[in-house]
């Protein structure tokens, strides 16, 4: 009799979405498309078709690469970084859209959590954070259980190209009031008046960060996202500040790459002075991306420890600030490698300039530092340890 073997069938692996052999040529792609809607009034629609295309509105999603439960914070400001380095307007909006996923992550209902993750999963659904507002902000009002909007916000990224925006405003409820989140379920309701007349920057024209009404717009108990107060909650508000430091990043990341790349097609790889630019750009970005490690793996660590907020807090602060002076730093070094020719389209600089310049305005720079400074300040511990 012939004896017979049963031979294991290969191992099946599956390469994660963030894998450089899977995301280097969508933002390459990316890349390409980023001239033709560096517009007011225009949106980078092809890129995000493509990143839903690849599953990249889902990544944070349980069961997914970045699972926000399984401590993958270091891998996803690398991939806030890597779209921020193809295009600074869709790592913008992108960045808001894991935001409000992160959002919801902690504060929904495991029934919104099913019905959000199938929007962003199934449905391919963009979402954003609208929280931004000036003195005719949001109201909500309850009325014949009904929660009745009234006001605007601004600064609204992906406007009315974001399917699922979570805004806040003031609650005002029998049961509860205070500073409450909302997902607007933008197909269901009455139409959101848009004011694009707001939106007429320096930079990150693309990313159509409009002026949007909400007044007259009614949403249900189920789209109320946690209770009021939530929003502002810490460390999960200010320590969010390492994801949009992350695309900062990325912006400072491309200059340099753009900068590289043109000095090559000039022949000018053997100047001195071009050189210790170069090398100290090179030097920025490396420190800029050693932060973005060192406060995934932090926040992760303490969050589990459950350390005292003030600590991630604190460390979110300071990887902020610092990926913002490397930014400052790399600019005007890539201005003096490349000169005026440089700065003219179609070479990406001046673009890239304008875009990182706008979106490194991020609120109250020096209230952050002064936090900064009060909590070492405050803090006994040794200086060796105070980061432990």
């Amino acid at each position: 009799m012939e004896s017979t073997q049963t031979v294991p069938s290969a191992r099946q692996t599956t390469i994660p979405l963030d894998a450089p052999c899977r995301l280097n040529p969508l933002l390459n792609r990316i890349t390409e498309l980023a001239p033709d809607t560096d517009s007011e009034g225009e949106f980078p629609e092809s890129a995000f078709s493509q990143l839903a295309d690849a599953g990249l509105l889902a990544i944070t999603l349980p069961g997914h690469d970045l699972d926000f439960t399984q401590g993958q914070t270091a891998r996803l400001l690398q991939l806030l970084k890597r779209i921020g380095s193809a295009n600074l307007a869709v790592g913008r909006v992108y960045e808001g859209h894991i935001n409000a996923l992160y959002l919801i992550h902690r504060y929904a209902t495991p029934e919104q959590q099913a019905t959000w993750h199938a929007d962003a999963c199934q449905h391919r659904r963009l979402f954003s954070v609208w929280n931004t507002q000036a003195e005719d902000g949001i109201r909500i009002d309850e009325s014949n259980g009904l929660y009745r909007l009234t006001g605007a916000k601004t600064f609204c990224s992906g406007a009315s190209w974001v399917h699922r925006p979570l805004i806040t405003g003031h609650l005002q409820a029998d049961s509860r009031n205070g500073w409450q989140m909302a997902i607007v379920p933008t197909e269901r309701v009455r139409k959101i008046r848009q004011d694009e007349r707001f939106w007429q920057p320096l930079g990150m024209r693309a990313s159509a960060s409009f002026k949007l009404d909400f007044t007259g717009v009614e949403v249900t108990e189920s789209d109320l996202l946690g209770q009021p107060g939530d929003y502002l909650r810490q460390p999960y508000f200010s320590g969010g500040a390492i994801r949009f430091a992350a695309v900062q990043l990325g912006g400072a990341e491309a200059i340099f790459q753009a900068t590289r790349s043109f000095l090559m097609a000039m022949n000018r790889i053997d100047d001195l002075l071009q050189q210790t630019r170069l090398a100290e750009m090179a030097y920025l970005i490396e420190s800029g991306n050693q932060w973005l490690q060192a406060a995934g793996d932090k926040t992760d660590q303490w969050l589990t420890q459950g350390t005292d907020w003030t600590t991630i807090v604190g460390y979110a602060n300071m990887t902020r600030t610092a990926i913002e002076e490397i930014c400052l730093r790399v600019m005007p070094l890539a201005e003096r490698c490349v000169g005026a020719r440089g700065l003219l389209r179609p070479n990406p600089f001046e673009r890239l300039h304008r875009d990182l310049t706008l979106y490194l305005r991020q609120p109250a720079p020096d209230a952050t530092l002064v936090d900064i400074g009060k909590y070492v300040l405050t803090n006994l511990q040794p200086a060796n340890e105070l980061w432990s």
